[in-house]
């Protein structure tokens, strides 16, 4: 094999949006991420919605409405 054909490994911090930090093995320093194990609803049994735009209430509200005229 030749030596240069691999890029370098370093110890990388893994950050998540929550706090959590872990360490790992990558060619980067640092690598940051939004869900992680500690926060995601699958593993946690809790629901969160990470929604910028407000897509997820405006969903919420169709379907509430839609709801409503079903039952009259």
């Amino acid at each position: 094999m030749k030596p240069e054909g691999h890029p370098e490994l370093h110890t990388a911090k893994v950050v998540c949006a929550c706090g959590e930090q872990w360490s790992t093995l990558s060619t980067v320093n640092e690598i940051r991420v939004e869900i992680c194990s500690a926060c995601h609803p699958f593993f946690t049994g809790k629901q969160r919605f990470v929604d910028t735009a407000g897509r997820v209430e405006k969903f919420q509200q169709k379907f509430a409405n839609s709801r409503k005229r079903a039952t009259k």
